[in-house]
């Protein structure tokens, strides 16, 4: 039985079986990983994705203010415009023409003697009540103002012989020229903040912010800063007020009234001075801009800085003492609103000033009438290499136009000159001394940046 067991077990069939069996259980080898090749896939797909990212942020980087500005436009500022001056006026100005008059009957003269004049003042008595009541409304006056009064702190990093880092700081009073929904505009000397890595202004009621430079004029050494209201607390800003610029520094009536230095006039910040204003005849001829310096009796410091303000609050001038002479270096000065105004306003809106290269004056009816100089612009000087010089306009020229404005005085000049742009080229009208008489010329002039 084992034989024939075996001999079953040996057929054919039963072979295959086997075989199929041994083939069922054969085990099945993955094929080998190739590295090189996965390692360049992964690179290749990480490369795609560098690619893609980078394509996707310059895509959102270009079309995010298109999109922004469609769905939220911005609105442009409203250019900075100052109001005309207003002008106090005269006695003599308020004498109309007696035939503009309806014919009324004469009053009765009335005679006051100088006897009547003495007795009367000498019945006028003010006791340290009536003084202290004097200052106090002209300090009232000098509070309110403060409101458009700011510190200006300019900072720079140094480090000392030991390598030790300190930060060394300049400081200046100026005032608030205009506020609007997202920045305040503040005039101020940029000689103590030039060259500083940061400029902060604070602001009467302790606020503080970052300011930037908006726009500076290298005569008056003037510039207007920006403070961005962004990021303020609402409501902080509220005490805050811009100065009125509305007076008038050039009227004589305003010699021997009161007027209020404030800001620094001291050479320390948050100082108040009273006194008179004596003069407002100084003459400060610039490069291409003219100004009135205005004077006054208060003994203050060189470093000075701040405004004069009258009894109304209104700014008179930027207190200045660096243009005083040697025996009055000390009395608080300002350079003239009135005059100022219009370089204030160009700064204010960004623009940059003509340069043309001139110095001059106003022709006086003597030297019209007397000598036969026209009137207009009177050339005293050119400056070397200037504009002016290129174009062959020589000292002793009188402009009488530029582009289509006529020029009647310098300061028609000096204000037409903050209308241009410094990239334009502009025909200049003037009038030349000839053998006889003077003659008209005209010639082209190539305006530049005044840097």
């Amino acid at each position: 039985m084992y034989d024939e067991k075996q001999k079953k077990d040996s057929t054919p069939e039963n072979g295959m079986q086997k075989k199929d069996s041994d083939f069922i259980t054969e085990t099945i080898k993955q094929r080998p990983i190739n590295k090189k090749k996965l390692l360049r896939r992964t690179l290749i797909t990480a490369a795609m994705a560098v690619v893609f990212a980078l394509v996707a942020c310059l895509t959102f980087l270009l079309l995010e203010p298109v999109i922004s500005n469609w769905l939220y436009p911005e609105e442009e500022p409203e250019p900075i415009e100052f109001p005309e001056e207003v002008d106090e006026m005269l006695p003599e100005d308020m004498i109309v023409d007696d035939s503009e008059m309806e014919p009324e009957e004469e009053p009765a003269e009335v005679v006051i003697q100088d006897e009547q004049i003495e007795k009367i003042l000498n019945g006028i008595e003010l006791d340290m009540e009536d003084y202290a009541a004097i200052y106090g409304s002209m300090a009232e006056i000098a509070e309110s103002a403060r409101k458009s009064v700011v510190t200006v702190t300019g900072s720079v990093s140094n480090v000392d012989w030991f390598n030790n880092p300190y930060e060394s700081k300049g400081q200046t009073s100026g005032i608030i020229v205009a506020k609007q929904p997202k920045e305040i505009l503040i005039l101020v000397n940029y000689e103590k903040i030039i060259g500083a890595e940061s400029i902060v202004v604070t602001f009467c009621n302790g606020a503080q912010g970052e300011a930037q430079i908006r726009e500076k004029d290298i005569n008056t050494k003037l510039a207007v800063l920006t403070v961005s209201l962004e990021g303020m607390e609402e409501g902080k800003m509220d005490l805050v007020m811009p100065a009125d610029l509305t007076a008038s520094s050039s009227n004589r009536a305003v010699i021997g009234k009161p007027v209020i230095a404030i800001g620094s006039p001291l050479g320390n910040g948050e100082s108040v001075c009273y006194g008179i204003l004596t003069s407002n005849n100084g003459a400060l001829n610039m490069m291409d801009s003219s100004y009135k310096l205005v004077t006054t009796d208060i003994y203050g410091s060189q470093n000075a800085s701040g405004v004069l303000i009258n009894l109304k609050g209104q700014v008179l001038g930027i207190i200045d003492n660096s243009h005083n002479s040697e025996d009055m270096k000390n009395l608080v000065s300002a350079i003239g609103i009135t005059e100022l105004r219009k370089v204030v306003e160009r700064m204010s809106n960004g623009r940059k000033q003509a340069y043309l290269g001139t110095h001059g004056t106003d022709v006086t009816q003597d030297a019209n009438e007397n000598l036969g100089v026209p009137y207009g612009a009177y050339i005293m000087e050119i400056e070397m290499d200037s504009p002016a010089m290129e174009a062959g306009i020589q000292s002793g020229d009188v402009i009488i136009g530029i582009r289509d404005k006529e020029i009647h005085t310098y300061g028609d000049l000096v204000n037409a000159l903050m209308e241009l742009q410094p990239d334009e080229t502009v025909s200049v009208k003037l009038m030349r001394q000839g053998p006889e008489e003077y003659v008209q010329m005209e010639t082209d002039v190539a305006l530049r940046e005044l840097e």
